[in-house]
């Protein structure tokens, strides 16, 4: 009797855990919405106002600030978090596929409830809108071009760890070489060089000898961090000419990689700043993510790609080099991580740093998993990511409350939700991180 009951409890605890594990998105999502209402909604004052300003002070055409009512409009915000969340279950129990458009949605959503709720009831302090989109825009661009070197690696069946090693390597070229050249577009277009190197030794040890791609990414990961600490420590120290920041390389006659705005399109407001005002590597970004999602899924490239991924035995059948089709893509998925990482000195005017991406190549595969292996889903994921780092910066200039521990921990909260599963069930290449032996 004793035996029969002890099984019973065990049957219901494993049933207990798989419907926690099935659902565990909608709990989460409901759990979130829960808090933006008591915490967002409840707890604001009533008949306070938040007031957000549209335009900045350097933009063509001015539109007026305007205030709402803070305790109605984070009211309405939580109810649609919880009408998602519906959504969320609803799917759930068709069995029927939620798009990246979802999570994005009510991450938009619930950082609109926050600010608003924050920027409640200060007077002379605006929510600055355009200014927080064009710095989201500006802080995802490293998360995009790791996210599409991510991609592009495991769409090949290669699992690309290495992106923070690759993103560190290349702003370390970039400052090095535009600081000995003087120009900083040099300097940009030098540091994919040092992400293909990475990628390189990462198809090396993954492809040729069948080592665990998680273990050598990390390795390599470490690998480079250490390298670059150790060159930062003895020669870049005591040679401040090979580790100039973007303005004093300005100021003694070289290019710094600066804004250029697109004209008329520029001047629409939000969309203009944000889009059509930025600088050369923005640009290159959405040229890379277009190419990308076109070459992936309407091309003979991208469809041998994709089938290295999914089944490397059927595509060697029909005559695809599956090995090297792999080392090409990681080297050149290295290459696009190291031309995102020119964004940590020379796009963003700084010297180089120890450890200066600070982990923003884990929250790129974060961003590459939330947008399921999508060059289109992993752009959104990364803006999101990036709407994050730059809320937490608008916080701060507007004096929230909440402490700025907590507040510098918000992007990487982020990450930890996508990667939890909390945004959906994502099914990768099947072939990922399996060696192809023939």
């Amino acid at each position: 009797m004793t035996t029969v009951s002890a099984s019973v409890h065990a049957g219901q605890v494993t049933s207990f855990r798989s419907v926690i594990s099935e659902w565990k998105a909608v709990i989460g999502y409901a759990v979130i919405a829960l808090v933006a209402l008591v915490v967002f909604g409840l707890r604001t004052e009533s008949g306070v106002s938040t007031s957000f300003a549209i335009s900045r002070s350097v933009d063509a055409l001015q539109v007026p600030t305007f205030s709402v009512p803070a305790q109605p409009v984070t009211l309405t915000l939580s109810v649609i978090l919880f009408a998602l969340t519906g959504y969320q279950a609803w799917a759930k129990l068709r069995g029927a596929a939620v798009g990246v458009w979802l999570p994005i949605a009510f991450g938009v959503t619930f950082m609109a409830a926050l600010l608003t709720w924050a920027g409640a009831g200060r007077e002379n302090t605006n929510v600055a809108v355009t200014g927080m989109l064009v710095s989201g825009v500006f802080l995802a661009v490293p998360l995009v071009f790791g996210s599409m070197a991510g991609t592009l690696c495991e769409r090949s069946g290669v699992v690309n760890i290495a992106i923070e090693g690759q993103l560190l390597g290349g702003a370390f070229l970039a400052a090095v070489v535009a600081s000995v050249t003087n120009n900083a577009y040099v300097g940009m277009l030098a540091a994919p060089i040092a992400g293909a190197l990475v990628g390189a030794l990462l198809a090396l040890f993954a492809v040729r000898y069948w080592v665990d791609q998680i273990v050598v990414g990390v390795v390599l990961n470490v690998l480079v961090i250490g390298m670059t600490s150790f060159l930062f420590s003895t020669v870049l120290s005591d040679n401040t000419d090979l580790n100039q920041a973007g303005a004093q390389i300005g100021a003694q006659g070289g290019v710094v990689i600066q804004s250029l705005p697109i004209p008329l399109l520029s001047d629409i407001p939000i969309l203009g700043p944000v889009l059509f005002d930025q600088n050369a590597l923005v640009y290159i970004m959405y040229a890379i993510v277009i190419v990308f999602q076109i070459m992936l899924f309407k091309s003979r490239w991208g469809l041998r790609v994709r089938a290295v991924g999914e089944h490397p035995k059927a595509a060697d059948t029909v005559g695809i080099k599956v090995n090297r089709t792999r080392v090409r893509n990681t080297i050149l998925g290295g290459a696009i991580a190291g031309l995102g990482g020119a964004f940590f000195t020379v796009a963003s005017g700084l010297a180089f740093s120890k450890e200066m991406t600070a982990g923003k190549g884990y929250i790129a595969l974060a961003a590459m998993i939330l947008g399921r292996w999508n060059p289109k889903g992993a752009l959104l994921a990364a803006l999101l990511f990036g709407f994050a780092d730059a809320l937490r910066i608008q916080l701060g200039v507007i004096g929230s409350a909440i402490p700025s521990q907590f507040l510098a921990m918000l992007p990487y909260l982020a990450t930890i939700f996508a990667v939890a599963g909390l945004v959906g069930r994502s099914r990768p290449p099947a072939a990922e991180n399996i060696p192809y032996k023939k």
